[in-house]
């Protein structure tokens, strides 16, 4: 989804919110006798308002565009009433209405149970409702934060995860496509990675449209996303926001019931004081997507050793004239086939029997059974 900071082709982020003392916050007139919901319309850019009690927001955040949007508000719910952008979808969306348990840009709901650290994540699921609109250039998505602190005032520095549900018109994830027709929860995914705006950015793209999940496993993501290198186990889950993309129209898209359930955290896991032993890794490549013109590959190190890394660095030799052409999370080097990649600045510490991962996208023939050869540094 593409909520706050753009995702280029389609984007993730919900825009920072502020809370709504003005503007296009309109409250309509109660239901009829007996019923103790009402409905919240929200018209201003950055309007925000509860959305059945205080456990949940909803965010108008139109950020891209300066065309009009209202929203209406019901207890979970979320109904795009007004949208007139007209965005072109190889650019940033105009607004990302959304839903959100937990904290976005600052702002945050009540008794959500986040944030919690990564590394006692747990159980994490959400059920969402949603009917689909009519036309118009849209993406419906979740948008999970994470942040290297557990508050944050502005901007989240750890990373944004999108889980696509679907789309309407020529929309597309950004960045490289690193995985294809991935199996989780429940689902297959093609995955999507890039470094935008400060953090990491990963997209899991459904294959197979839907508008509605049940017990979406939040959890499940997050590992896949950890077991990559892309989310850190001492970073925090701030925020999970349900919502939509917005380029061109998009009146009609609608959640009609959301939750999020958060369990209680895992506990911290015990201190020990065994000695520690030498430090070794080991890495191994894998082919991601292939074209007739290059490949993506993965390279997952492990510490193999006794002692947390503090640094590596990893060699291998082509076999034939194939070529890094972009990489990320690593700083790469190509001396004819001879290849050797070293840690980034964040992601040198590796912790005992954990892996962290960097891709490349490379040129020509995907290689086949390359050896590879890790050293601590």
């Amino acid at each position: 989804m593409a909520f706050r900071v753009s995702l280029t082709l389609a984007a993730v982020g919900i825009v920072g919110a502020v809370l709504a003392a003005a503007v296009g916050l309109v409250l309509l007139a109660a239901l009829p006798a007996g019923s103790v919901a009402s409905t919240t319309k929200l018209c201003g850019k950055e309007d925000t308002a509860p959305a059945g009690g205080k456990e949940y927001l909803a965010l108008n955040n139109i950020w891209g565009a300066d065309t009009a949007q209202c929203v209406d508000v019901g207890d979970r719910s979320l109904k795009v009433e007004r949208a007139e952008h007209d965005r072109p979808a190889n650019g940033a969306p105009a607004a990302s209405p959304a839903l959100v348990k937990g904290c976005h840009f600052g702002t945050c709901s009540d008794n959500s149970g986040l944030p919690v650290q990564v590394s006692r994540l747990p159980a994490i699921t959400s059920d969402l409702v949603g009917t689909a609109g009519e036309g118009g250039t849209y993406n419906a998505a979740y948008a999970v934060w994470f942040h290297s602190k557990p508050a944050v005032d502005g901007a989240p520095d750890g990373a944004e995860m999108a889980i696509w549900l679907r789309s309407n018109g020529d929309v597309r994830p950004s960045g490289v496509m690193v995985a294809g027709a991935m199996p989780i929860a429940g689902a297959s995914w093609d995955v999507w990675f890039e470094k935008a705006d400060g953090r990491n950015r990963v997209i899991y793209e459904r294959v197979g449209a839907v508008t509605s999940v049940e017990d979406l496993d939040i959890r499940a993501f997050t590992k896949d996303a950890q077991n990559r290198g892309w989310i850190k186990p001492e970073w925090y889950l701030i925020g999970v926001e349900a919502g939509f993309n917005l380029w061109r129209g998009g009146a009609g898209n609608a959640i009609d019931e959301f939750s999020v359930t958060v369990d209680e955290p895992q506990p911290a896991p015990p201190t020990t004081s065994k000695p520690l032993g030498p430090a070794a890794c080991s890495a191994q490549l894998t082919i991601g997507t292939t074209w007739p013109e290059g490949f993506t590959a993965t390279i997952v190190i492990t510490n193999s050793g006794g002692r947390p890394l503090t640094g590596w660095e990893v060699d291998w030799t082509f076999p034939g004239d194939q070529r890094v052409q972009n990489s990320w999370d690593a700083t790469i080097t190509q001396n004819g086939r001879s290849v050797r990649a070293v840690n980034a600045a964040y992601n040198g510490t590796v912790e005992i029997s954990k892996t962290i991962s960097f891709g490349l996208v490379g040129t020509g023939t995907p290689p086949k059974n390359t050896p590879l050869t890790c050293v601590p540094r």
